[in-house]
């Protein structure tokens, strides 16, 4: 998509019955130098194939689909797939697709794609979270993910230990990628304005965690609900905040001595633990399953 005046934008949405909606948390990009500032931090390559989620009006499209060998574009609004159709706005080498985000087949995308997937997103905040969480769930057919994201949830996943950020979210994708912070990005940059500003991240997932950062082999299911108890009530003690989660089943004992065989003290909170922590405790708590 060129470059189009808010107005014109406006008049686009209010003539195709496109209103953004406020359900699906759309708020279009609308400043192609923005766009093409992103896909250039991408470090996007002439022979890729990348998966944008969402492709709403388009303006990362263009620019992306400039750089790169193939765009397949993932968009649940099927009125916005037939205005692109019919107006033609999208290169030959973009692929369009109706999909619920929340539905989509990483696994047999990444076959489709012929490798690990290569993802360009500026996500709706209402599914930012869920979305995060699927892409986690499926990060053994995941290369990177550059995501627009709210800023507060994309603080947390470049948050440490002993922030208040830090938490289930920073925790798993420590374990999982790297993430680092590429753009700051305005309200004034969408329609509608929303009312936080955004952050860009690129995640760079790693092909097994026991690879990444030298973490011993562990049961990641297990991982993500001990992490999830530590973190349901984060004034609580860890020796608690395990013994009454609804998430796992061990006796109050049995946490305390994994705890210690960790060497973790039972009275320390969630935010002071690291991922290495984390997985030691995970260990430590499957002898006891």
């Amino acid at each position: 998509m060129l470059s189009m005046s808010l107005q014109s934008i406006k008049d686009i949405l209010k003539n195709e019955k496109l209103a953004p909606s406020k359900k699906r948390g759309q708020n279009f990009l609308i400043h192609r130098q923005t766009a093409e500032r992103i896909v250039s931090l991408a470090g996007v390559a002439a022979g890729d194939t990348v998966v944008e989620l969402g492709v709403g009006l388009g303006t990362l499209t263009g620019p992306l689909a400039e750089k790169v060998h193939r765009v397949i574009g993932l968009e649940i609004d099927s009125g916005i797939i037939d205005w692109q159709v019919t107006n033609g706005n999208l290169a030959g080498n973009v692929t369009l697709i109706h999909q619920d985000l929340l539905k989509a087949d990483f696994p047999g995308l990444a076959r489709q794609c012929g490798g690990r997937l290569k993802i360009l997103a500026n996500l709706p905040y209402s599914i930012s979270n869920p979305l995060l969480f699927k892409l986690l769930d499926n990060r053994q057919v995941m290369e990177w993910a550059v995501l627009m994201l709210q800023k507060e949830v994309a603080m947390r996943l470049i948050a440490g230990p002993g922030t208040k950020e830090y938490g289930i979210l920073s925790v798993l994708m420590a374990g999982s990628a790297a993430v680092t912070r590429l753009l700051d990005v305005g309200p004034g940059q969408f329609h509608p304005r929303p009312k936080v500003d955004s952050v860009v991240v690129k995640i760079t997932f790693h092909p097994t965690p026991e690879r990444s950062r030298c973490l011993p082999a562990h049961d990641p299911e297990l991982l993500r609900k001990v992490v999830r108890s530590a973190f349901q009530q984060r004034r609580k003690t860890l020796l608690n905040s395990l013994s009454s989660s609804p998430f796992i089943s061990f006796a109050k004992e049995n946490s305390r001595l994994a705890l210690l065989a960790a060497g973790i003290d039972p009275v320390t909170r969630a935010e002071r633990l690291t991922i290495e922590d984390f997985v030691a405790l995970t260990r430590e708590l499957a002898k006891v399953t």
